[in-house]
């Protein structure tokens, strides 16, 4: 190849695929603090996921910005599918198979 931009199957190359685009919003998520009961947007990175084996050990958390309170709230598959869709890294815990 000679200095000429990949292109795809269609022919298109990846410059010029995305030279429409002016920027990508960032996801925001909406919350609500049990404590001070204020409403907060919450960017990806303030929002930590675990998914556990079951649905007690599947959840998410984050620190209320504005009273500092730590919140818990249970996580169900819908709410993992969007939370790591919209870009929020998860923590996936295994089963060890010791105990009962």
């Amino acid at each position: 190849m000679s200095g000429s931009a990949p292109s795809g199957a269609d022919g298109m190359s990846v410059a010029s695929a995305f030279s429409g685009m002016t920027g990508v919003e960032p996801v925001v998520f909406k919350a609500a603090c049990p404590d001070c009961r204020t409403g907060l947007e919450l960017s990806a990175s303030a929002l930590r996921l675990v998914v556990g084996a079951t649905h007690r050990t599947t959840f998410y958390s984050f620190t209320c910005p504005q009273c500092r309170t730590a919140v818990r709230r249970p996580a169900g598959e819908r709410i993992v599918e969007l939370l790591t869709g919209g870009g929020v890294r998860a923590l996936r815990l295994h089963a060890t198979g010791r105990g009962a």
